[in-house]
């Protein structure tokens, strides 16, 4: 077997000594082994294949870290990963204690940004280069940035595009259109463009269109008081990369991102141009694997991120057959949220449902195949999904707009501003609240709560399980009173029993229900998906003759304060649990509101309060079971902190359970 040309590439200067031959060869061997990598562990798989040319390219003529290369999002930067040191450790990515899903600066001096939202790369890009040339250095080093997959629909990438262009800022950005975004500049079409761009003879063309039209008898004089907008319409026709040149952006495209010889010239000819440059390449997401190359738009989407195991010799494996009589899993809460929000535009047709570029990811595929006419796309801009859910608001209509709990955070001024202020009707829908595992903490919904309970006019609710989702979205878009802030986790539910349409009924806001009375010793309260720790937590103390009350909050804003008076006042200690950090979190909620009832004073027969969440800090990425046991969230844990509390024994309360 002939040996890999990538076997002996350890550090990116390795590939410095290759001809275009070669440099070729590294980058099909890098996209076979993402192929047979992450086709084994799981992981963001087909924009990664869509980069290795662009990867060999970059690294074959830059000196990184010197020179700084950004990858947009991170999860196309697979290729950047192996090139540089982590070829072996691909096997660990997104893994506990392995490599970063994303690029992170704590693992790579080659990372020269984190990343894991979108639309970042170039911001950053106009600082570090204006940063450079501050600080005076004569060979400053080049500044690269790789955007696509998307990330063009952010309106951050535009507003650094605008600086960048305004100061001359000598940056590159790499255009990686790989038909899921900006996809009408992509193809046979856009070639032409570019063709007519280049070509001399056809440029000058141009003009001699504009003087003809303006001897054509009858329409010529109009043609001349019109000279200065059919000028422009002319060249935006004839010149593709006209937006970006208005800006003062020089423009070269479209190039073949799969082409290395191509990209490589023109890189060289941006690096001296010392000025902000866009090369605009089109690349195939999934390239080199048929089920996405082939698969238009449906196998893009279904092959961005490979499941494990799912591919074997290059090729996808069959799914395993249904077996008869199985127990069939619980729905996933993003499953009910779907299937629940077209119950509710069936309900009321003022309902509609908004994302930002994540229709299966929060469920709204579900809406837009049934009910299209009320699903609305704004692309990654969740500014834009906001400010269009007030406008919706103003006029009478039910704006759910459903966004990861970590990606709505890139709104909060829209929240604060344009929603709360003005109280608003508009429902966040917040998935992947807690700890979502695999993607780490760019992706973990851990700061919501907080975030969500400190502004005015706003109700903050969490359900327990599936019926109870069911019926918050019925109670949120039921009220008139403002914006309603609803939070659900990532995945599987306990099971619930799901509610017919008719059966769904609202929940009285700002009600929490106790679930199990207990000794008087320690009361439970769960918010969220903290009901189900503190019920497992429960049921080991209750082995060990501690029984605790249980009560499920259901409301982080407005607190059930008669509930959490009547908690104080009967028992030792009361418990707070959580999936969101503790600072300004539910707990401090609690606290507050047995604070200004004045019953949060031990020495005066009150409960003590014990607050259970989040530790302080960023959460590394693994399996969610791991990093609920890493950050003390499991029902052992918790039962644990209660018996050290009540000052029992542990090992006791263990072996009597």
């Amino acid at each position: 077997m002939t040996p890999r040309i990538l076997d002996r590439i350890e550090r990116p200067q390795d590939l410095h000594g290759l001809d275009d031959e070669q440099l070729a060869v590294v980058a099909q061997e890098v996209r076979e082994h993402i192929i047979d990598t992450v086709g084994e562990i799981g992981g963001h798989f087909g924009a990664n294949l869509g980069t290795c040319e662009i990867a060999v390219a970059l690294h074959s003529l830059m000196d990184s870290p010197r020179d700084k290369i950004l990858w947009d999002v991170g999860h196309q930067a697979y290729p950047h990963k192996v090139l540089t040191g982590r070829r072996d450790q691909l096997a660990t990515i997104r893994k506990y204690e392995g490599l970063a899903p994303f690029c992170a600066i704590f693992e790579s001096e080659h990372d020269i940004m984190g990343a894991g939202h979108a639309s970042t790369s170039i911001g950053y890009a106009v600082g570090l280069k204006e940063g450079m040339r501050l600080k005076g250095d004569i060979d400053e080093g080049q500044v690269v940035a790789v955007i696509g997959d998307g990330a063009m629909t952010g309106g951050v990438a535009f507003e650094a595009i605008s600086q960048a262009g305004g100061m001359h800022t000598p940056i590159v950005v790499i255009l990686n259109d790989n038909g899921m975004s900006i996809s009408p500049n992509v193809g046979a079409l856009s070639g032409y463009f570019n063709r007519v761009r280049l070509n001399p003879k056809l440029w000058h063309a141009r003009d001699t269109v504009e003087h003809r039209l303006a001897e054509l008898p009858h329409i010529g004089k109009a043609v001349e008081r019109l000279g200065p907008q059919l000028k422009e319409s002319i060249k935006s026709f004839w010149a593709p990369g006209l937006w970006w040149e208005e800006l003062g952006w020089a423009y070269t495209g479209v190039i073949d991102g799969h082409d290395v010889h191509a990209l490589r010239g023109a890189l060289r000819q941006a690096f001296k141009a010392e000025r902000p440059v866009v090369i605009h390449v089109a690349t195939v997401k999934g390239k080199g694997f048929a089920p996405a190359e082939d698969g238009g738009l449906e196998g893009q989407e279904t092959w961005h991120a490979a499941k494990p195991k799912s591919i074997l010799g290059g090729l996808p494996v069959p799914a395993e057959p249904a077996v008869v009589g199985a127990t069939p899993a619980s729905p996933q809460y993003t499953t009910v949220f779907g299937n629940a929000l077209v119950s509710e535009v069936r309900r009321d047709r003022r309902v509609v449902g908004i994302t930002a570029a994540m229709n299966s990811g929060t469920g709204l595929n579900i809406l837009q195949k049934a009910e299209p006419e009320h699903y609305f796309d704004v692309g990654i801009a969740e500014q834009q999904a906001i400010l269009f859910a007030a406008g919706m608001a103003l006029e009478g209509q039910k704006p759910v707009a459903a966004i990861y709990s970590t990606f709505l955070q890139r709104a909060y001024d829209q929240i604060v501003h344009d929603v709360c202020l003005q109280q608003l009707n508009v429902v966040f829908a917040m998935d992947r609240a807690g700890l979502v595992g695999d993607d780490g903490p760019t992706h973990h919904g851990v700061f919501d709560i907080a975030y969500m309970r400190a502004l005015p006019h706003i109700v903050c609710a969490a359900p327990r399980d599936e019926p109870m989702l069911q019926r918050m979205l019925r109670t949120a878009l039921l009220q008139d009173e403002g914006p309603f802030a609803l939070r659900y986790p990532r995945g599987e539910g306990p099971g619930g029993t799901l509610l017919a349409p008719d059966a769904i009924t609202p929940v009285e806001i700002g009600q929490g229900e106790l679930l199990a009375e207990g000794d008087g010793r320690v009361a439970l309260v769960g918010y969220g998906t903290g009901v189900a720790k503190a019920l497992e937590a429960a049921a080991l103390l209750t082995q060990a003759g501690i029984v605790p009350t249980v009560a499920d909050a259901r409301f982080a804003k407005p607190i059930d304060v008669d509930l959490m008076a009547r908690l104080s006042t009967d028992h030792e200690l009361v418990v707070t649990l959580e999936e969101g950090v503790l600072s300004g979190g539910f707990g401090s909620g609690v606290w507050e509101a047995l604070n200004e009832a004045g019953l949060d004073d031990p020495v005066n027969g009150h409960a003590r309060l014990l607050r259970i969440g989040m530790p302080d800090r960023y959460v590394t990425h693994g399996k969610p079971a791991l990093l609920h046991e890493e950050v003390g969230f499991t029902g052992r844990a918790i039962a644990r902190r209660v018996a050290d509390a009540l000052g029992v024994d542990f090992a006791d309360v263990l072996a009597q359970a």
